[in-house]
């Protein structure tokens, strides 16, 4: 049982300023500068994503069983087969569906993280997005050189993962934290020519790899330290308004088997970055 008061607290959600805590659970009453008003604890993970100019159907159950069924198939399993038993989290789910929300003019990055059944679990949303930057990003290139950085929220508001890609010249580093700004890892990119290839690192081990099948690194191999893969992330084909009129990219992320920390948490981020962090631009490798 909580012993903390009841109060006012900087909202756990980072949706309002502060939220009332009533001594055992945080309540929908809100404030911004002294305004009070509610917001839903629980509210709709759709909810929470930045209005804009859309085109899409992100979180559609029958575009997400499109995804997952007529994609075509790998090695004999079906993209989208269940290797395990899920459980209900970006953590412990075999499939995950990671869908950009389409925008036709694109300033800040987007994603929606649901499971096999079209079930959303979280959201994908790129913060620190200056008037500056967004500006960059609207009128030239040079925004992929800069520093970006996620937050991945569960299904409750809270943050469970922070990605960061500090600002590069060449070769990129993307570093993993979890919810408390702890660092859980790192994925550095080895090479700059050729099939882009990124290495899953902790406290100077190797846990892992991840390897695009292609130049243009739409698809990508995930292997654990002995080479064996154990997660694979496919592009899908994310509808013909999309493909003409938008960058927004759909991808299908298998993970084949129960993963030991940090690698899983590696993994999982690695699959929620892979347009912002890790490829972030086809003019350039991540």
């Amino acid at each position: 049982m909580s012993t903390t008061p009841a109060n006012w607290f900087p909202d756990p959600m980072k949706r309002h300023e502060l939220r009332y805590w009533d001594g055992t659970a945080w309540t929908d009453h809100v404030s911004n500068n002294g305004v009070q008003s509610t917001d839903p604890v629980k509210a709709k993970l759709s909810d929470r994503f930045e209005g804009a100019l859309t085109v899409g159907n992100e979180g559609d159950p029958n575009k997400i069983h499109e995804q997952l069924h007529n994609t075509g198939k790998y090695r004999g399993a079906q993209i989208g087969e269940v290797a395990f038993q899920g459980g209900g989290t970006i953590f412990t789910e075999p499939v995950l569906v990671v869908n950009q929300k389409a925008k036709l003019i694109e300033l800040n990055n987007q994603y929606g993280v649901f499971n096999k059944d079209g079930q959303q679990l979280a959201a994908v949303n790129q913060v620190g997005q200056n008037a500056a930057k967004k500006a960059l990003r609207l009128l030239t290139s040079l925004d992929q050189f800069l520093t970006h950085k996620l937050e991945i929220t569960d299904a409750q508001g809270r943050v469970v993962l922070k990605i960061t890609r500090p600002a590069k010249v060449m070769k990129s580093t993307v570093i993993v934290s979890d919810g408390n700004d702890q660092e859980i890892g790192r994925i550095v990119q080895d090479n700059m020519i050729g099939k882009i290839h990124f290495s899953l690192q902790a406290g100077g081990h190797t846990y892992g790899s991840i390897r695009a099948e292609n130049w243009r690194a739409w698809n990508f191999r995930i292997e654990d330290h002995t080479g064996q893969e154990v997660a694979r992330i496919t592009k899908t084909f994310e509808g013909i308004a999309k493909t003409l009129f938008t960058t927004a990219d759909n991808y299908v992320v298998q993970i084949h088997t129960v993963l030991p920390q940090p690698l899983n948490s590696l993994v999982v981020a690695s699959a929620l970055s892979v347009d912002t962090a890790l490829k972030q631009d086809s003019r350039g490798f991540g």
